[in-house]
């Protein structure tokens, strides 16, 4: 049976590929992530044939990134198509537009504190200003709630701080980043596994080459979700 705080990135290069995947993992899995890398090889046809017809939940990482009135419109292009999740920059204007955008729909605007893929080095080399980076990802995260975000995108690493915010009662804490015991790390710098990052108040985790990537997708994400439930 499936969880639906288990996030399956679709990290395979076209719709094809995603559909293969899709199917293989069966009941298995209900929410699906769908980002830029599957844009151009049928992303956002595969997405809205996974809401329609399977009756799949969507999350749209797109990240988002632009001035207000451009944000807004690409938002509200995207709404029509009855997702669930989707990603913007934590920018409070961004924010702030991307909500206007989906105004009168059910999507959940989601903002991006720092990337699970860097460290304070980059952090250093990107110019953002000094501090642990912990406190960056919290401090960005109270920002977008205060703008307007339903959510936040977050390492497991901060989700428990995040959480602990007054202003993050009732939001969404999305977390990327997470590996099962024994997998590799990959890209991934600031880590934790599926069990840890929803004690710490994740909401839903985002997992993709674990799964992706295994001999046996189905039983990788019910190994999972049976830790989730745990």
């Amino acid at each position: 049976m499936s969880d639906d705080r288990l996030i399956v990135a679709l990290d395979v290069p076209n719709i094809i590929a995603g559909m293969d995947l899709v199917n293989k993992l069966g009941e298995t899995v209900s929410f699906y992530k769908i980002g830029l890398g599957m844009l151009t090889g049928g992303g956002l046809a595969l997405a809205d044939e996974l809401k329609q017809e399977h009756n799949k939940r969507i999350f749209l990482d797109l990240k988002l990134f632009d001035i207000g009135a451009t944000v807004e419109a690409a938002v509200k292009g995207i709404a029509k198509y009855e997702l669930d999740f989707l990603t913007v920059h934590g920018d409070p204007n961004v924010v702030k537009a991307a909500k206007e955008g989906a105004a009168n729909s059910d999507l959940k605007i989601l903002a991006v504190t720092i990337l699970t893929s860097l460290d304070r080095e980059d952090l250093n080399e990107n110019l953002y200003k000094p501090g642990n980076i912990s406190d960056l990802v919290v401090e960005r995260a109270e920002r977008a709630f205060k703008a307007g975000a339903d959510g936040v995108i977050a390492s497991p690493l901060e989700s428990k701080k995040i959480r602990n915010l007054s202003s993050a009662s009732g939001k969404l804490i999305v977390t990327p980043g997470v590996r099962p015991k024994g997998a590799e790390l990959g890209d991934q710098k600031r880590i934790s596994t599926p069990r840890d990052a929803i004690q710490n108040g994740s909401s839903h985790i985002v997992v993709g080459r674990p799964i992706v990537k295994s001999s046996n997708p189905k039983l990788a994400a019910n190994n999972i979700v049976n830790e989730i439930k745990s």
